[in-house]
């Protein structure tokens, strides 16, 4: 934990800064969003030319620990966080750019983003310590999907973050689709966020991290069957080189995508004389 910890364990109006989740190795300490939680008294920030109103429990985000243009009564404590943004799937220039985010702590997915903070501290408070790691990533994910629908909401015609890091773990997937160990869990790992973003990330676009992988290994299997210096290739080995580890599996999607067994197509294929795709 920082060493301006002094609103977590004072009960002065001192702001402190709570760790959500360390920074993962070989990413900058810097890069990350700074959210900050009111809990009593008022305060506001100015966003352009308009003073946005704070209440107790709305949330402000920001790219810097002290937002410019944040002014707060006597009577006012707000609780500090910082989540690195390679956690949200977002970047910093988008936050900056739309001049930070304001959600509020009684509707929709700010609330419970507000109710999870406030936890978080509790048990920040109590432990003197970085706050449980299960907790943690809880709160990481729900305040990605905050993030996430709040730049949507302020700069619609800007890619969300979200959809930029979904077409990394897509990259990614296909990079490493003949790898057998290829997993939601190693999938995450490699893009240094949650499992359960990555299936939110999926949910968002309307599929499953399980869904899309499958189906781009069974279009590679499709495509290798097609062709002419395969065709004398086992169907177990050519499933077996895109990752597929059980051959019946493999026979029952491959049929229940393409109204054909992998063997009725490969011998479709093979009776082409142009070489072109068979018919299903």
């Amino acid at each position: 934990m920082p060493e301006d910890t002094c609103s977590l364990l004072d009960p002065g109006r001192c702001d402190g800064v709570v760790d959500v989740l360390a920074p993962p190795p070989g990413s900058s300490p810097d890069d990350c969003l700074y959210l900050a939680l009111l809990v009593r008294g008022t305060a506001s920030v100015r966003r352009g030319d308009a003073a946005v109103v704070l209440e107790p429990g709305d949330l402000l985000i920001d790219t810097a620990p002290h937002p410019a243009g944040l002014m707060r009564d006597a009577e006012c404590r707000i609780l500090g966080f910082r989540v690195p943004c390679v956690f949200l799937g977002v970047r910093q220039a988008d936050v900056r750019r739309a001049g930070g985010l304001v959600a509020r702590g009684g509707e929709g997915v700010g609330a419970i983003a507000s109710q999870f903070l406030h936890t978080l501290a509790g048990q920040a408070r109590a432990h003197r310590a970085r706050p449980g790691n299960h907790l943690a990533r809880s709160v990481s994910d729900i305040v990605a999907i905050l993030v996430a629908e709040l730049l949507e909401r302020e700069a619609p015609e800007q890619p969300s973050g979200s959809a930029e890091i979904l077409a990394r773990v897509r990259e990614h997937i296909e990079e490493h689709l003949a790898d057998p160990e290829l997993s939601p869990e190693s999938i995450a790992r490699a893009q240094h966020i949650s499992v359960r973003y990555l299936h939110k990330l999926f949910q968002q676009d309307g599929s499953t991290v399980g869904q899309w992988v499958r189906q781009r290994r069974l279009e590679a299997c499709r495509r290798e069957l097609e062709r002419p210096s395969r065709r004398r290739s086992s169907v177990s080995a050519v499933a077996h080189r895109w990752g597929f580890v059980s051959h019946s599996h493999f026979s029952r999607a491959f049929r229940a995508t393409y109204g054909v067994s992998p063997r009725q197509w490969q011998a479709y294929a093979a009776a082409r004389p142009d070489g072109g795709h068979p018919a299903r």
